[in-house]
């Protein structure tokens, strides 16, 4: 088992119990995370804003009656997808639940927040000794959104 301390205190553990491939072809065993909702009170904006600041494209459909635009989706790559949810049980937020994009470059991609009125909430900062750069940024809806780069 390895463990990493992240930059909040929070452990990542690694456990080696079974290699990449078993875990492939073994039913049952999978990540977590399936999907995720971010919710907003602005649809058109903050469809506006991701397209803008992470280049996605959106389908949009009403589903239980709240207004929904997906990101996008591919199966056979890794990942996982979610949707903007705008509806009376969804409430834009700084705290709780965060989720990390992936972004080739987070300077440019905090930029790009920046000029669409985002905001910066954490600086870029490099953990080159672990691959990865990490950033957070406020949307125009209020909610804190994680920023990830591979190095």
């Amino acid at each position: 088992m390895n463990r990493k301390m992240s930059r909040r205190g929070v452990f990542s553990i690694k456990i080696d119990i079974f290699d990449e491939d078993q875990c492939l072809n073994m039913e049952g065993y999978r990540n977590p995370g399936v999907y995720f909702e971010i919710p907003v009170t602005d649809m058109e904006r903050a469809v506006r804003f991701y397209s803008q600041t992470f280049n996605f494209s959106f389908e949009r459909e009403e589903f239980d009656g709240n207004q929904m635009a997906y990101f996008p989706f591919q199966e056979m790559l890794p990942g996982i997808t979610g949707a903007l949810a705008k509806g009376e049980i969804y409430k834009p937020t700084q705290v709780g639940v965060l989720i990390y994009f992936h972004v080739e470059n987070v300077i440019d991609t905090i930029g790009k927040a920046l000029a669409l009125g985002g905001k910066e909430l954490y600086p870029a900062t490099f953990h080159t000794d672990l691959g990865f750069a990490v950033a957070e940024i406020e949307d125009l809806e209020g909610n804190r959104i994680g920023l990830h780069q591979k190095l």
